[in-house]
């Protein structure tokens, strides 16, 4: 078999930009740039949840998603100088806002902020996001950030109620 002289071979194709990569990248057959790092176990002791509670609370996350349809998320650290605006700038940037249910956490600043989408704030009322809250804050006083999470969102997924078929 003849593979041909190599002048016959074709260069291989170098995407623009990408001649001064850092060692360790490739550009992947799609386009993407793939670059290996080395993995640095996280100090946990920086972490506000262990691998345990950071498990507990996907697990409220997915209940209190799955029982009523809407998307519950978490954000916990600073939500800057107005954290009303950066709550909603957040909740804007999860998938299917209609239907999502933030709860923005800045233990530091001492704000809890609870963003419904157009179609969540249907199905999850004002009286009960503020229920909800008051629980959360009550737990937050006592020193448990976890527990009242895990509170919050059991109550805000039964004031959503169930699933709507």
């Amino acid at each position: 078999m003849d593979l041909g002289r190599e002048d016959d071979r074709v260069p291989p194709v170098v995407a623009r930009g990408t001649e001064n990569l850092p060692p360790g990248s490739a550009v992947t057959t799609s386009g993407r740039i793939s670059t290996a790092e080395v993995y640095r176990e996280p100090d946990l002791s920086a972490l506000p949840f262990t691998p345990v509670q950071l498990t507990r609370l996907d697990e409220a996350l997915t209940l209190a998603s799955r029982d009523s349809g809407l998307r519950f998320s978490v954000y916990l650290g600073e939500l800057g100088a107005n954290p009303t605006e950066t709550a909603q700038r957040l909740h804007a940037g999860v998938e299917g806002s209609d239907e999502a249910v933030l709860v923005a956490v800045s233990p530091e600043q001492r704000v809890v902020e609870v963003v419904t989408g157009a179609e969540a704030r249907v199905r999850l009322p004002d009286r009960g996001a503020k229920l909800a809250v008051m629980s959360m804050v009550a737990s937050f006083k006592e020193g448990d950030l976890l527990g009242g999470l895990l509170s919050g969102l059991r109550m805000l997924g039964d004031q959503a109620g169930a699933r709507r078929r």
